[in-house]
């Protein structure tokens, strides 16, 4: 059982015989009145997206979900492949469930894929990659003193804020989770 004042991205929970991941999550203590959580869930198996209210006591059973390491392989326009590394089957998804991890995958690398009764809910790209910066403005010299960014944008289509001295080119880590510049390579 999970209660609600327990609740953070990434939790799944069941409701009403549906499952829930929680999207965005805000604990809220009014001046006056209770406390409540006010959140964005998501229905894992149909992909709608709703807020609600809840009490920081309600309590939920915890959904059983699987994880599995697969390797993102390619895409056909609509469909996104990933095959799994022990089986070698492939599966096909579409853009809804990977479009967060796409910002910073790359074709034959590992993702984490959750699943619910073995149907696929939501890919996740390994915590850091190495990407290579495919456009962003020069640096100039005696920029770099101040501690300034500038966007740059990487291979992936991805946008991230990279400090001056980063140029076209330069392959950066960036922590996918955040979605911030950790390092050049």
């Amino acid at each position: 059982m999970v209660s609600a004042g327990e609740f953070k991205k990434g939790i799944t929970f069941e409701m009403d015989g549906s499952v829930y991941l929680v999207v965005d999550f805000q604990h809220v203590k009014p001046g006056k009145g209770a406390a409540f959580v006010r959140t964005k869930i998501r229905n894992v198996l149909t992909g709608a997206v709703t807020e609600r209210t809840f009490s920081p006591t309600e309590k939920f059973p915890k959904a059983q979900i699987t994880t599995k390491e697969m390797q993102y392989l390619y895409s056909d326009g609509d469909l996104y492949y990933f095959m799994d590394l022990e089986t070698y089957e492939q599966i096909p998804l579409d853009h809804e469930k990977v479009a967060d991890a796409l910002l910073y995958l790359k074709e034959n690398e590992n993702a984490t894929i959750r699943f619910f009764k073995g149907e696929a809910f939501q890919v996740n790209a390994p915590n850091f990659v190495e990407l290579v910066v495919t456009q962003t403005e020069p640096g100039f010299k005696g920029d770099t003193a101040t501690g300034a960014n500038k966007p740059a944008t990487v291979e992936t289509g991805a946008q991230i804020t990279v400090p001056l001295f980063v140029n076209e080119g330069d392959t950066i880590r960036v922590d996918t989770r955040t979605g911030e510049y950790m390092e050049r390579v």
